[in-house]
């Protein structure tokens, strides 16, 4: 981390990591064994016979209450389709939410999904007792419902709950809106789009609000909505049995966040890094960024791949065992550096809520030790395309410009004359700017008029390489003009110009050169450029 720091200061707006989506896993502790639910229908409820009608009533009752449920509260209650993100469809519902600013559940989906439920079945041979059953563990399709929230904490979530005994829950966070709840109550301005802050006032507030997420705070919130949006019991089973949850941590992320400056060529360093990354980010190297020595006993995936999540969306990802880190960068200016994990044992870590601040610690260190190595891959030239951009036509508001080529000798001299005939105070106006460009390059009138010079200037204008000083009509070079000047009048009169002619009219003898360090700079780049031509002809 300090290594990225480093060397990309200058680059970055600002830095923060925090989790990003987990998901958390509700068992009735009370209600987890077969035992525990015959003793909880014969002593507790009063039933004598456990059989499938008893837990299909439990079933049909909550059914009925989430149907009830979302008619009394003029909630949506639909079936899920096949081929639509449930994310997207609720996601109309939910911009009314906040905009009313209020809180609740504002959708519920229904689900056909695996799940984990108990079966009946008679004994094979009498018993003693008649009223015996055998219940046992197993996984069948059955009713599941999707309560989409928005918390008043945590921000929007999803909560899914099983239909059928015992009623196991799922939940579904997400940090960065964790952390917008804090900013909003903070009235801090920020800029956020999807899981990813772009912009903030502060940064200090933004990494303060990460570290408060604790497991205490979000059991607080869990144990709230599963009261409300879970299966009814009655004071006296809540007394009689242990019916709270135990949250266990299914699935985490947790991620470091780079925001570049939007000039930065971002995604052309990101596949520089990809391409690095895939050969230099061997097993063992994997090993040591996890903290974990690679021997023949290892077990899991081990190896690096680049996905195409969407079309033009890719994502670098490093597996190891049944965890993975993965890089990627969105806006032109977002690089994320991100772990996933989907079983914590692999790090010898509990999956317990109570640990989610040792799994913070853990994580920090691993995705800080990705970054150094990220840093050294990402330290080099890349493709930035800027006399692409200046070449291509601009349009501002209702005014289009035309593109300005850098073998357009018309605008060379003019950048030339602006650059080095000497700074006006004042600025230059326009009838002097032309008289310079004459005299310089010994121009007749005729062939470089005063219209084609304002042409220029207004093309130059354009592209915010020159400035009016105040309301005058009199035009100086902006600081990225003076720049883009230098670039274009080096490129023609120090580079092509000089490596162009010795290519292809005079080659000059190299053991008869002058004692200068340009000019043998100059040798280097012609035998360097040869050898190129020879490789390709090869």
């Amino acid at each position: 981390m300090e290594t990225f720091t480093k060397l990309f200061g200058s680059l970055l707006v600002f830095v923060y990591h925090c989790f990003d989506r987990i998901v958390i896993r509700g068992y009735l502790s009370g209600l987890s064994r077969p035992e525990q639910v015959v003793y909880f229908f014969r002593e507790v409820v009063g039933v004598p016979v456990v059989d499938k009608q008893v837990l299909s009533q439990r079933t049909c009752d909550y059914q009925k209450w989430v149907e009830a449920y979302g008619r009394n509260h003029q909630i949506p209650v639909e079936w899920a389709e096949k081929g639509v993100r449930k994310e997207d469809y609720v996601l109309p519902p939910l911009r009314r939410m906040v905009k009313k600013n209020a809180y609740g559940v504002y959708f519920i989906f229904k689900s056909m999904e695996q799940g984990s439920t108990f079966r009946c079945s008679v004994p094979k041979f009498p018993t003693k007792d008649p009223n015996h059953r055998i219940l046992a563990h197993q996984r069948s399709r059955f009713t599941h419902y999707y309560f989409y929230v928005r918390d008043e904490i945590l921000g929007p979530m999803v909560i899914r709950v099983a239909s059928f005994f015992p009623f196991q829950t799922t939940y579904y966070l997400n940090g960065h809106s964790f952390m917008e709840q804090e900013l909003n109550k903070l009235k801090i301005g920020f800029r956020k789009n999807d899981n990813a802050f772009l912009a903030i006032d502060d940064v200090e507030p933004l990494q303060a609000a990460a570290d408060r997420l604790s497991p205490e705070l979000i059991r607080k919130q869990l144990d709230y909505w599963t009261l409300i949006l879970g299966p009814k019991f009655s004071p006296k089973e809540r007394s009689a049995m242990n019916l709270s949850r135990f949250y266990a941590i299914n699935q985490i992320e947790y991620c470091r966040n780079f925001v570049f400056k939007r000039h930065f060529p971002i995604h052309k360093v990101f596949e520089r890094s990809c391409e690095l990354g895939l050969w230099r980010l061997t097993a063992h190297k994997i090993s040591e960024i996890f903290g974990v020595r690679l021997t023949k006993k290892f077990r899991g995936k081990l190896s690096t791949v680049i996905e195409q999540i969407e079309h033009g969306h890719h994502v670098y990802r490093a597996y190891w065992k049944n965890a993975f880190l993965k890089q990627y960068e969105k806006f032109s200016t977002f690089l994320r550096n991100e772990i996933c994990s989907n079983n914590l044992s692999d790090f010898g870590l509990k999956k317990c809520l109570d640990h989610l601040d040792a799994v913070r610690q853990k994580f920090q260190i691993i995705t800080d030790r990705f970054a150094g190595c990220q840093a050294q891959w990402l330290n080099v030239h890349v493709d930035f395309p800027l006399l692409q951009r200046i070449g291509l036509p601009i349009t501002i508001g209702s005014v289009r410009y035309p593109g300005i080529k850098i073998h357009e000798t018309r605008i060379i001299r003019l950048l030339e004359v602006l650059l080095h005939g000497g700074s006006h105070l004042s600025g230059w106006t326009a009838l002097q700017i032309h008289q310079a460009v004459l005299t310089t390059f010994g121009l007749a009138e005729k062939s470089y008029t005063l219209n084609r010079l304002r042409y220029d200037l207004r093309k130059l204008k354009g592209h915010a390489l020159l400035q009016r000083d105040g309301k005058r009509y009199a035009y100086r070079l902006t600081p990225k003009g003076v720049q883009v000047a230098l670039l274009f009048l080096f490129f023609h009169k120090r580079l092509c110009g000089p490596l162009a002619n010795s290519l292809f009219h005079h080659q000059p003898d190299p053991a008869h050169r002058p004692d200068s360090k340009l000019e043998a700079a100059y040798h280097k780049a012609d035998n360097a450029i040869q050898d190129i031509v020879d490789l390709l002809a090869a």
